[in-house]
């Protein structure tokens, strides 16, 4: 009898999220099993028990994934698990935490294709503003942009310390240079505005963090990108459907909605947990290989519409 497919979801947190049971079950695993309360030092001990009740040809019908809302902890807890193993008995691993690294990778991936498709440049080089800089999904997109070779600040709207904070803490952590700035009051959000090529807006859902009297101060705004769903827009002008449309208020810029960026981030993911599913060999996913899913997404969609007949 073939053994079943089964996916281990570590979490730190009180609950896994019913969404990654979705991706995991669409992607086709048979069982899912949420460990909850799951920190750093619990990680070996479970990896170990997935892997050594299975045998050598069970663990390739085996993965773990690596939840909760913390992103830097979430990295760690993916390195305790690689740790954890050893041939023959290794399984596949991905970490996605709040689905803050394929948000990330996907937001990312859109902004890049834009500035390709309307302004001819890469990220390489350009001033990146990552406002909501704190959160999951703020520090995991700087992260890409730096790598990228983007020169990106982090803003917070509690403050420059928190900023700068949160910007060494994550730059540390993951090799690259980020710097932090006050995301506090008109003032200082349009005086970053107004060094930006790139914005994008990672605040909590319901939040504008700019508003259309900001936006006059972004005269050097190529692309802006909004992951808020709920109204108002975390960017006055950045409706949730917008693929790269123009903004209104400031020439040459487009927008990029939470929807737009949503329909990448769940392609992302689904490829993802498909390579631990289907794959021969197994996979350690975190957010650069998100990044590269996204990408390879997107690009797929131009090849498809480069060879679609015109009317």
């Amino acid at each position: 009898m073939e053994r079943p497919r089964i996916l281990h979801l570590f979490t730190p947190g009180r609950q896994a999220s019913p969404f990654d049971v979705n991706m995991a079950a669409d992607a086709g695993y048979q069982v899912i099993t949420p460990y909850t309360d799951v920190g750093v030092d619990g990680v070996t001990a479970l990896t170990q028990d997935a892997i050594f009740s299975r045998g050598p040809k069970g663990v390739s019908r085996t993965g773990i994934f690596i939840g909760g809302r913390d992103a830097l902890l979430a990295a760690d807890m993916l390195e305790r698990a690689k740790s954890a193993m050893f041939n023959p008995f290794v399984v596949s691993l991905m970490a996605d935490p709040s689905g803050a690294y394929t948000t990330a990778a996907a937001m990312l991936a859109c902004v890049e294709a834009a500035m390709q498709r309307h302004h001819g440049v890469d990220l390489s080089g350009q001033n990146v503003l990552v406002l909501g800089g704190t959160g999951p999904v703020g520090r995991i997109v700087a992260v890409l942009a730096a790598q990228a070779g983007a020169s990106v600040r982090v803003a917070s709207h509690s403050g420059l310390e928190v900023a700068q904070a949160a910007a060494q803490e994550t730059g540390k952590r993951f090799g690259v240079a980020l710097r932090g700035v006050s995301g506090t009051g008109a003032e200082a959000v349009r005086a970053e505005l107004a060094e930006s090529a790139v914005v994008l807006a990672c605040a909590a859902a319901g939040v504008q963090v700019v508003s259309t009297e900001d936006l006059a101060f972004a005269k050097r705004l190529k692309v802006a990108a909004d992951v808020n769903a709920v109204a108002p827009e975390g960017i006055a002008g950045v409706g949730v459907m917008d693929d790269a449309k123009p903004l209104a208020g400031v020439e040459g810029a487009v927008g990029i909605g939470a929807l737009a960026v949503g329909n990448v981030k769940y392609q992302t993911q689904h490829r993802l947990l498909m390579s631990m599913h289907q794959g021969k060999k197994a996979v350690v996913l975190s957010f650069p290989e998100a990044f590269a899913a996204a990408r390879a997404f997107l690009a797929e969609q131009a090849a498809q519409s480069a060879s679609e007949p015109t009317a």
